[in-house]
């Protein structure tokens, strides 16, 4: 487990540009990347003090057709952690029990290998592939 680390964390956002000046002019951190899904209708904008190669950022997802503001429930997404082999792991965790709804493989609108496990509260986990 050595090669664990907390990769991110997702919110979702209405106004994207509000969100982006909020994090980077009131906060200081600086717009790392952001990628644009027409496909699935949301930009994901990545947000940190440093190099997700070696910090933990947040991720602000906005999603196109969104009219109404998100309610402290649904604006929470989730939290994201590197694991070198996401298969393995994925095995080791169903039986430990642990809830995988999204099994391992590709994200649907790109090539990233991603899970998502479940938390005893509820609350979701998305495993990242991470070779070292």
């Amino acid at each position: 487990m050595s090669n664990y680390r907390l990769l991110h964390t997702m919110i979702r956002v209405k106004d994207l540009d509000a969100s982006i000046d909020f994090y980077t002019r009131h906060l200081g951190m600086s717009v790392l990347r952001r990628t644009d899904y027409p496909e699935g209708k949301f930009t994901n904008v990545f947000v940190g003090y440093g190099d997700e190669t070696s910090e933990t950022v947040l991720e602000l997802t906005h999603n196109w057709d969104q009219s109404e503001a998100y309610d402290m429930g649904t604006g929470f997404g989730h939290l994201a952690v590197g694991v070198p082999n996401i298969y393995t792991t994925c095995e080791a965790l169903e039986a430990e029990g642990v809830a995988i709804p999204r099994k391992p493989g590709p994200m649907k609108h790109g090539t990233t290998v991603i899970a998502f496990i479940v938390d005893p509260d509820g609350y979701k986990i998305e495993l990242i592939e991470r070779k070292a």
